[in-house]
């Protein structure tokens, strides 16, 4: 019996895997920035600012997606940014949930644990979710689409 590394028909290629990265370090800044500006200095609630955080970094990634590991998928109109931006909010729902947890369940309320429940271990869960459906819904090669159990 063999089991498979990944999921899907195809495991994902070394390059997909260093483009999606590059342009989710590149979104991650982006996300991190803002949000640790509008948590400081601007003195927004951390849900709110993370939301905003959250909607700039998406714009970024899907950018950095198209441009780069997926730039030879033909992804045409706005479906393509729809399903993207689904599937980030079900990312973005993760985070927001760490960021609830720990903010007013556990009341761990500094910036500090804001941001590392928010951008750092809210993140690090939907990044998973976000290079599943990003592969899977969004930048979809012919005969790579699978489900989970494949």
């Amino acid at each position: 019996m063999t089991t498979r590394a990944w999921p899907g028909p195809a495991a994902p290629g070394r390059r997909e895997l260093l483009g999606f990265a590059a342009a989710g370090l590149l979104a991650y800044a982006v996300d991190l920035v803002l949000f640790t500006y509008l948590r400081g200095p601007a003195a927004l609630d951390p849900l709110t600012a993370k939301a905003l955080s959250f909607v700039a970094a998406c714009a970024v990634a899907y950018a950095g997606n198209a441009l780069g590991p997926y730039r030879t998928a033909r992804v045409r109109g706005l479906r393509p940014f729809a399903v993207f931006f689904a599937v980030n909010l079900a990312g973005a729902a993760v985070q927001l949930l760490c960021l609830a947890v720990s903010h007013y369940g556990l009341g761990l309320t500094s910036q500090r644990a804001d941001t590392v429940s928010g951008a750092v271990v809210g993140m690090a869960l939907a990044t998973v979710l976000r290079f599943w459906g990003t592969r899977t819904w969004v930048f979809r090669a012919e005969g790579r689409v699978g489900s989970w159990t494949g």
